[in-house]
């Protein structure tokens, strides 16, 4: 059993110390920029911590569809099974299987969603329409 602070809160704590505490006496411009780098950074597993393993799940879902994963059944990590998900897809995009046809237009529509999934967690205030 985990107690508190979470992890989110540990994050959130030092982000707001960096950006409220440190950043604002840095006088180096590459120190300063580093750090608002590692502010994002923060921001970032922060968000992810948020979003667990749903982005995974839902990226698995459509890799399933697309014919090239299997769903890991309840309790198992899905990060491994993503990973084999995605090599077998590039592979089949390698062969030439999503040049043309309904694949193509899948697997397209397949990425453009990881993209959104992933800008929403990289870059929030990122236009998405």
């Amino acid at each position: 059993m985990h107690s508190r602070p979470s992890a989110s809160e540990l994050i959130e704590a030092v982000r707001e110390h960096l950006t409220g505490e440190v950043i604002p006496l840095v006088e180096d411009p590459r120190v300063r920029f580093q750090t608002r780098v590692a502010v994002h950074v923060l921001s970032i597993v922060e968000r992810e911590l948020l979003a667990g393993e749903w982005p995974t799940r839902e990226a698995l879902a459509r890799l399933h569809d697309l014919g090239v994963a299997e769903i890991p059944g309840p309790g198992v990590v899905p990060e491994a099974s993503w990973r084999a998900a995605e090599e077998a897809l590039c592979v089949r995009i390698r062969t030439g299987d999503a040049d043309q046809g309904p694949f193509r237009e899948e697997v397209l529509d397949h990425v453009r969603q990881t993209l959104k999934e992933r800008l929403r967690v990289g870059s929030p205030d990122f236009p998405l329409s």
